[in-house]
């Protein structure tokens, strides 16, 4: 078994660690929400983001918006370019994770993307100032392992985590390979395709998440498709933690007005939807 490379340990316990650890110690899984920076504009975005502890947040995925996020539903897709209409920028991006901090020291926060966006800002200078904001990890969908001198090796470097994505046809030739430099956590996409077009079985899920299970102590996250308090909890019986995104994002979206703009009450909708999960998450029994 592996349990893969925990870069953050070289410069001790991560928030990642220490969360799942916690989430052990209680006998639950966890809830990980997505949202897009800047999305629908920067104010709302921020009061999003800092309420999502309280809902019952877990772990915080922030999109990090790009122009062409190919591996991305039509809703996140949508998401990116309000935010980047809006005036988003990844520099942006690192100060609201950097403002977050200043009222929450303990939730984790994993920037997730495309690694255009990191190459034009330059790598070293990128990791650096992830660091000082307060960023705990990088998903980075566009970068194999096959890669993994251009970013993986220096974010593991800098003491942060680098999380891989598996998926139903990462075979187990091929899931070594994955987890050689994985942290954090391994994110098991279940359903082949973009985000938030159609959900797994329940089942297939189970399967999926013991066969990973045999290969990696990592703790396994399960998404794509999680759209309801009940699949959630179907998930979270059987995976470390549940994943919800594009839900979250389509609801940024029905509160918005005809010009664009974000209704009254845009922030609470979205944070009301997240309390919703986080209870069939947290009454889930796991399976034994």
């Amino acid at each position: 078994m592996s349990a893969g490379t925990n870069g953050a340990a070289m410069n001790g316990e991560g928030r990642l660690e220490r969360r799942f650890a916690r989430l052990r110690a209680e006998g639950r899984a966890g809830l990980v929400t997505f949202v897009t920076a800047g999305d629908p504009d920067p104010a709302t975005a921020a009061k999003i983001l800092a309420g999502l502890p309280d809902a019952g947040a877990d772990v915080i995925e922030l999109g990090m918006p790009f122009s062409d996020p190919m591996a991305d539903g039509p809703a996140v897709q949508a998401a990116s370019l309000r935010a980047l209409k809006a005036g988003q920028t990844l520099k942006k991006t690192l100060a609201m994770v950097k403002a977050f901090r200043r009222g929450d020291a303990d939730t984790p926060v994993v920037l997730m993307g495309y690694y255009n966006p990191i190459y034009i800002y330059g790598v070293p200078r990128f990791l650096d100032d992830a660091k000082k904001a307060g960023v705990d990890g990088l998903i980075v969908v566009d970068l194999p392992p096959e890669h993994d001198d251009e970013l993986c090796l220096p974010t593991m470097k800098a003491g942060l985590n680098f999380i891989r994505l598996a998926t139903p046809t990462t075979d187990d030739r091929r899931l070594p390979t994955v987890l050689r430099n994985t942290s954090g956590f391994i994110y098991y996409v279940s359903i082949l395709g973009i985000t938030g077009t159609r959900s797994a079985a329940s089942d297939a899920v189970a399967k999926a998440v013991a066969r990973l299970k045999r290969h990696t102590d990592l703790p396994v996250a399960v998404g794509f498709g999680i759209k309801t308090p009940k699949q959630a909890a179907e998930v979270a019986r059987v995976a470390d933690a549940a994943v919800v995104g594009s839900m979250l994002v389509q609801t940024v979206a029905r509160n918005l007005s005809r010009q664009g703009r974000a209704r009254p009450g845009l922030a609470a909708a979205v944070l009301k939807r997240v309390t919703a999960l986080a209870r069939g998450v947290r009454g889930a029994r796991k399976a034994t």
